[in-house]
C-alpha cells in the first residue's frame, strides 16, 4: 500500500482514482499529476515502481496544498470571515447556508433536524 501525503492510497485501483483519496486532489489534479510524472492512465497503484511513487510524492509536495495544510487554510479563512463580522461570517456562525440558498424550506443539512415548536398545532 503506497503512502502519499500521509494517506494510504488503495493498491488495486487506477492511479488517478487512488490519488483522489487525498484531500485536496480531485479528478483534474490527479490527471495533471499523472501527466507530470508520465504515468499512463490505465496503470494501477500496485504496478508503480518505488521511483514513480517518490516522483508523485515530490510533485504533490511541491505544487499542491493537500490534507492538513489545506484544512487549516480553509478553517482560517472561515474564522477570518467570522471575526470580521461580515454577512458570510455571520451565516457561518449561525450555522445557516452561506451561498444564498433559501431557508424557508430545505437547508436541513446546515440547520440540522427540524425541531418542533411548542403550541404551534391548531
Amino acid at each position: 500500500m503506497a503512502r502519499i501525503a500521509g494517506v494510504n492510497i488503495p493498491t488495486n485501483k487506477r492511479v488517478q482514482v487512488a490519488l483522489s483519496y487525498i484531500h485536496g486532489i480531485g479528478d483534474t489534479f490527479a490527471k495533471e499529476i499523472c501527466e507530470k510524472v508520465n504515468i499512463p492512465a490505465e496503470r494501477r497503484v500496485n504496478q508503480l515502481s518505488d521511483q514513480e511513487v517518490i516522483q508523485i510524492r515530490e510533485v504533490i509536495d511541491r505544487d499542491y496544498m493537500v490534507e492538513g495544510d489545506l484544512r487549516r487554510e480553509v478553517s482560517m479563512n472561515v474564522k477570518r470571515l467570522m471575526d470580521l463580522g461580515c454577512y458570510r461570517g455571520m451565516r457561518h456562525r449561525r450555522g445557516l447556508p452561506v451561498r444564498g440558498q433559501r431557508t424557508h424550506t430545505n437547508a436541513r443539512t446546515r440547520k440540522g433536524p427540524a425541531r418542533p415548536i411548542a403550541g404551534r398545532k391548531k
